[in-house]
């Protein structure tokens, strides 16, 4: 059953993307794990499934970041303080970061694919002794598009032993930083491979070549995550709409080995 959920506080990320801080009317706290999502709601309206951005360790209130695409995802990303919407979940897989304590951990987004991925970094930065290396590989199609830029420049500026690269398809005049696509970054991260656990998020074809780039790298498939975003109604498998073959996505996933989906994801869909 949904949850009503109070938004507190709005932020805008990029011009159509919005990072909503909510709460829950009941004061009972969403438990979740990073990588799991939630479907979202208006009262009269529909649902979208939407990652949870916050830390899990926090408690609280939850962020969740909302790019506008639609009508039921405008009006969630227009929402105002003091806004009641509806929350189901969570649901999904999660990253299960702790499978990466005592070696090293690369994190490799596209554009707003660092939603999902946020969660996981802060859940690793709270027990951040715990693992060797943090690796976080960022690539957007223009520095206006970035998300989370703030955290980005604390990362960036030596916060919670970050190593943190970034590039952007196209610069804008005064960028002073690199250009190109996000897996030119990976050759110049440092990480053991044998030790290392990668998860990644973005657009499906940029995932696609950045599993590969990783594999190149020696890190074994199934050491690499993905998240897959398909059209999901129900959030618990009944509907159909996000099969993908034999899995369904928000009940086997979203959060899947790359060595179980990498056939699935060299299929062209029509």
């Amino acid at each position: 059953m949904p949850r009503p959920f109070r938004v507190l506080a709005t932020r805008a990320e990029t011009a159509d993307t919005t990072t909503l801080t909510m709460e829950p009317v009941d004061g009972t706290p969403l438990g979740f794990s990073a990588g799991q999502f939630t479907m979202i709601g208006s009262f009269g309206g529909s649902e979208a499934p939407i990652s949870v951005t916050s830390s899990p360790a926090a408690g609280g209130p939850i962020e969740q970041t909302i790019r506008d695409m639609g009508g039921v995802t405008h009006a969630l990303a227009t929402a105002a303080p003091g806004d009641i919407l509806t929350v189901r979940g969570p649901y999904g897989t999660g990253w299960n970061v702790t499978d990466g304590a005592g070696g090293d951990l690369v994190i490799v987004a596209g554009g707003i694919g660092l939603a999902p991925l946020r969660s996981a970094l802060l859940e690793v930065l709270a027990a951040r002794s715990g693992y060797r290396r943090v690796c976080l590989l960022y690539g957007a199609r223009s520095p206006a598009e970035q998300v989370f830029r703030d955290d980005l420049a604390r990362w960036g500026g030596g916060e919670g032993g970050v190593a943190l690269d970034v590039t952007v398809d196209r610069a804008d005049p005064g960028w002073p930083g690199r250009v190109g696509l996000v897996t030119n970054l990976i050759p110049g991260a440092e990480f053991d491979p044998a030790r290392t656990l990668a998860l990644v998020c973005g657009p499906e074809v940029m995932m696609r070549f950045v599993a590969a780039a990783l594999t190149d790298a020696d890190v074994p498939a199934g050491r690499i995550r993905v998240s897959l975003e398909r059209n999901m109604k129900c959030g618990i498998g009944l509907c159909g709409h996000c099969q993908l073959r034999e899995l369904f996505i928000c009940t086997d996933g979203p959060v899947l080995p790359y060595d179980r989906v990498a056939d699935l994801m060299a299929l062209r869909e029509l």
